[in-house]
């Protein structure tokens, strides 16, 4: 089963299979079931070519994949370039949405030539 150029893979559950889509996650994957009245339960390879055709019109009607990351791209953009708070945070690669820095968010940090994780203290001069 293809939707949108991405193979849905067989040997899983629709709910779990169409969370491949980028966009789509696991509560948009039981309404777009629900809405096609697919039983949610059923693997890929055992759903009916009436009931693909069913799921791939309402998944055409949502914005996913290219689209959807164009438009986060272009709001992350458009952060950057009006200076807004997040904006900067985004450009140094920092959390945006309020968490601490000080220790967690090791990853998000990138690095930044340190080596440890340290104390956040600079050594104080032996006299």
């Amino acid at each position: 089963m293809r939707i949108l150029g991405i193979t849905i893979p067989e040997e899983k559950r629709l709910e779990i299979g169409l969370t491949t889509l980028f966009g789509v996650g696991r509560s948009r994957a039981n309404s777009i079931l629900a809405q096609a009245k697919v039983p949610p339960g059923i693997k890929a390879k055992e759903a009916s070519i009436d009931q693909e055709n069913k799921i791939r019109s309402i998944i055409e009607t949502m914005q996913l994949e290219g689209d959807l990351k164009r438009e986060v791209g272009s709001n992350i953009k458009r952060l950057k370039d009006i200076k807004a708070y997040r904006g900067i945070r985004h450009q140094r690669n920092l959390p945006t949405r309020g968490q601490r820095t000080k220790t967690n968010s090791r990853t998000t940090r990138a690095y930044r030539g340190r080596k440890t994780a340290g104390t956040g203290r600079k050594i104080a001069e032996k006299k």
